[in-house]
């Protein structure tokens, strides 16, 4: 079933365009006194960290929330009485003179969402624990017995679709990837289109009550899984609809800090790049008013797009070259679509990355590699390159490498005075490269105009800077012929995900196999904006399989530390630091190399049995060496063995005070008082063969 779905959804579409910024249509959905969809300006929104049943604290929370820019509020209801106690909430809140619309999440309990429908603008019901069982029990279901359980989803989900359709409230069918139903893991396993499923079982039923005000959700912890995830959502919805339901885009337990605020990014941003997308939400494991300012500047970013190609920077020392002239390569009528964009050679439903050849350690089977950026014209000296993860000792002559060192490092018109590691090599200016004494290690990086008048032996490994916007006629057909050409792709046009892969894609379709390092600049000045630029704009074509390395750059003059409400939350002390980090950071988030430990962390709400924040800050002192392992912490059952998604660790609480440890979905160890419970994690990695000694 799932191989001719797919054989289908390569022949279609998934967005207005894949070369161009157009919002998807989608139908318009009204939530108190928004409108959500149908072209409507993105809404940002976030969720309560509070206890549902202290009022005071749930709407002095809310209220903060909502001066630092939420335009809707969500609180957990996990039984009857915290539903029946958003009465209570909303009303304080509307005494206060706040009308921001409220959202009930609902997991486990039906009845509680039938409560909150009639008090609330908007329910979230999640469809794989609102009626289905989740045991982790394989079984195999016949055709009757999957139709039967549809049955029986429609019998209890139809009372809560006829609620909201009285008192006009909305609903959002939030999938979340590690909360999929046995049944439905049994049909399509832990795959995005079984996620779309999901979902799409209660939209039908909403849909056959004639109830539309619906918004819809594909989220998980892992923003490659849910970038396909909502791809196949529009794709399915357009073909049996006809229509899309407005989007509520977000990355499940991202985390906290820098990796948080990336990961959410990569997602987020991706698919709003594409135009899908009708509110976000972006879910930091800190206070919620925190998560507001990473929200809005991340939909800053398409309240001016579609504008045309208003940025006239250039890439600092990478020139641009002349007007954009595609024919060389193929852009002849055969490869576009009524889509509006070229013909695709990749499958945006599933990952599988570019075909490239090897050029040294670059391209082929090699992971992304990362170059740093030292081109600046400073002194380039041994405590420069402990930045980029390179550490010298002197009294040894030896250098310490970590698992966070770039590959290679910029350094434009100079280069270093001293022998360097044995795994780091230079690019440089070609006039530079040619007074380079070894150049087994140091490489020249062309400009488009320079590269065709170069005269290059076949055996010289080389680098091309090429602008995706304004291509020289000439260059490619160059480096097809010459197998160890690599290229650095950037752009200047304002709507650059798609700028870039529009030139990736034709590279595919004219059977270029040259590696692409994908090189973005930020000009941005706060640390979140460049966080969510850099992530953006090369994390959506990593997902994509397009970067066999990632370059990245900014103006150190410019950068502002973040802050919200006086309080400094993102800092940066050493700006090579920060864009060596970010780079590793962004190809972690992406899983396309992997140099660190991964936390799973949620973002808390009012079910949260233990302080998060604290205990994720001591999990991550304890841990934060254990390359490639990755673990969850969650704050309670809800958000426990199935949202863990593909962790190989979890701490989850199961009680006050107590911890539940898992090694995947499995039950390690239950009831651990939370005294010693990152002690006894640590032994739990010790025994599973996880854990090195520092």
């Amino acid at each position: 079933m799932y191989g001719v779905l797919k054989i289908v959804i390569m022949l279609q579409y998934y967005c207005s365009s894949l070369t161009d910024y157009k919002r998807l249509p989608t139908r318009e959905v009204r939530i108190g006194n928004l409108l959500l969809g149908n072209g409507r300006p993105i809404l940002v929104q976030t969720m309560t960290t509070t206890d549902t049943m202290d009022t005071a604290a749930t709407v002095a929370q809310s209220i903060r929330c909502i001066e630092a820019g939420a335009q809707l509020v969500r609180i957990t209801a996990p039984s009857k009485n915290e539903a029946e106690n958003l009465l209570n909430i909303k009303n304080e809140l509307r005494r206060r003179g706040y009308d921001t619309p409220l959202i009930a999440d609902i997991h486990f309990t039906p009845n509680a969402a039938e409560i909150a429908a009639r008090i609330v603008e908007k329910v979230r019901v999640n469809p794989g624990n609102y009626v289905d069982k989740k045991k982790f029990d394989q079984i195999e279901y016949t055709d009757a017995e999957y139709l039967a359980e549809i049955d029986r989803i429609r019998e209890r989900f139809t009372p809560l679709v006829k609620i909201c359709r009285e008192y006009g409230t909305a609903m959002r069918i939030g999938t979340n990837h590690g909360s999929l139903s046995d049944r439905i893991m049994s049909r399509y396993g832990d795959t995005p289109i079984g996620m779309v499923e999901s979902a799409m079982e209660f939209l039908r039923i909403a849909r056959d009550e004639q109830y539309h005000q619906v918004v819809l959700s594909m989220k998980s912890s892992n923003p490659q899984v849910m970038v396909q995830a909502y791809r196949l959502l529009v794709h399915k919805m357009d073909e049996e609809f006809g229509e899309c339901y407005p989007l509520h885009l977000g990355v499940t337990e991202a985390g906290d800090g820098e990796d948080g605020r990336i990961k959410s990014a990569i997602g987020i941003g991706t698919l709003l790049e594409d135009g899908i997308g009708d509110t976000i939400r972006v879910s930091l494991t800190e206070d919620p008013e925190f998560e507001i300012p990473v929200c809005q500047d991340i939909v800053k970013r398409y309240e001016r797009a579609g504008q045309g190609e208003a940025t006239t920077f250039e890439m600092p020392d990478l020139p641009a070259g002349s007007r954009l002239n595609r024919d060389a390569i193929a852009g002849s009528p055969d490869n576009q679509t009524a889509n509006g964009g070229l013909q695709s050679p990749y499958d945006p439903f599933s990952y599988k990355r570019r075909d490239t050849l090897a050029v040294g350690h670059t391209g082929g089977g090699h992971v992304p590699v990362v170059v740093a950026d030292l081109g600046d014209g400073a002194a380039i000296t041994h405590e420069s390159l402990q930045s980029i993860g390179y550490t010298y000792h002197e009294l040894t002559d030896k250098w310490s490498i970590s698992d966070g060192a770039a590959d290679f490092v910029f350094t434009g018109d100079s280069l270093p005075g001293f022998a360097l590691p044995g795994t780091l090599q230079v690019i440089c200016s070609p006039a530079t490269w040619m007074q380079a004494q070894d150049k087994t290690k140091c490489f020249p990086v062309y400009s488009q105009q320079d590269y065709l008048e170069a005269n290059l032996g076949l055996a010289q490994m080389h680098f091309v800077a090429v602008d995706a916007h304004n291509l020289c006629a000439g260059v490619v057909e160059k480096v097809k012929n010459h197998a160890k050409a690599i290229l650095v792709v950037y752009t200047t046009h304002r709507h650059a995900m798609a700028s870039v892969r529009t030139l990736l894609v034709e590279l595919m379709n004219g059977q270029v196999f040259c590696p692409v390092i994908l090189h973005v600049a930020s000009t941005e000045q706060a640390v979140d904006e460049q966080l969510i630029h850099f992530a953006t704009d090369a994390g959506g074509l990593f997902l994509d399989g397009f970067g066999d390395g990632i370059w990245l750059k900014n103006d150190s003059r410019n950068l502002q530390n973040s802050q919200v409400s006086g309080r400094t939350y993102l800092e940066v002390k050493n700006n090579v630091q920060f864009l060596n980090n970010t780079a590793f950071s962004i190809l972690q988030a992406t899983r396309t190399r992997i140099s660190k430990t991964e936390y799973i962390s949620c973002p808390s709400c009012g079910r949260t049995l233990f302080d998060l924040q604290e205990t994720t800050s001591k999990i991550r002192a304890a841990t934060n060496h254990l390359k490639g392992v990755k673990i969850a912490i969650m704050g309670c059952i809800v958000n426990g063995p199935g949202e863990m998604a593909d962790a190989d660790f979890g701490y989850v609480g199961s009680g006050p005070g107590k911890i539940t440890l898992y090694k995947g979905k499995e039950v390690v160890k239950k009831n651990v008082p939370s005294e010693i419970a990152v002690d006894e994690l640590i032994s739990l990695l010790k025994e599973h063969d996880a854990w090195v000694n520092i």
